[in-house]
């Protein structure tokens, strides 16, 4: 099933991110995990999301409107790109924390992860902190394409582990499409789930 996407938001400022009345799904990851080549590969769209060799290039929060399914699909900016000054890590951390400690149509994060790499420490840090918050966590193992699939098996194993058994990454490739289908699917049951009440302040 084709989806389409529409732009409808993008918020820089803590001011901006107003309730939306919609189910969310929210996009997070590392800045070079490869989630704008994701959301191209969703969308069936090159150059809906920018993709650059430069990590960190997202610096808002950014809203898709997914029809069908009548929900937003949340792209969060990319953690851990050390290179960008201290006073932009913190205003993104601030808009990041506002966005999913006060969002009451927020069902779940899909966590991005890249299959090539072992769990890293800022990976570790924000499953912690979504799972102490309450929040629902979709862990999706990008890149696929790039091992064999005894090393991804592993790696999904490894991460299943890490989440406490709760969940099995999903393995996707945005230059193959592997996974493609079984992301919509994944996506589209947590929005149409009842919400969970994220903990303030975790």
């Amino acid at each position: 099933m084709n989806r389409s996407f529409e732009l409808v938001k993008t918020a820089y400022e803590l001011s901006q991110l107003n309730p939306t009345g919609e189910a969310q799904v929210a996009l997070a990851g590392r800045s070079n995990v490869g989630k704008s080549s994701l959301i191209n590969c969703l969308a069936a769209r090159k150059g809906l999301a920018k993709t650059s060799s430069t990590p960190g290039k997202t610096q808002s929060v950014n809203f898709f409107h997914i029809t069908p399914g009548g929900y937003t699909l949340v792209d969060l900016p990319g953690y851990g790109y050390a290179r960008r000054s201290q006073a932009e890590r913190a205003k993104w951390g601030a808009l990041i924390e506002q966005f999913l400690t006060k969002n009451s149509g927020l069902k779940a994060v899909a966590v991005l992860l890249d299959v090539r790499v072992p769990p890293q420490k800022s990976d570790l840090e924000v499953v912690s902190w979504l799972r102490h918050a309450n929040i629902r966590i979709l862990p999706v193992l990008t890149k696929c394409d790039k091992v064999n699939q005894r090393e991804a098996s592993a790696r999904q194993r490894e991460w299943r582990d890490l989440l406490g058994g709760a969940a099995t990454p999903l393995c996707f490739s945005s230059t193959t499409g592997q996974g493609r289908e079984a992301l919509w699917a994944a996506l589209d049951e947590l929005a149409s789930q009842p919400g969970t009440e994220p903990a303030q302040n975790p």
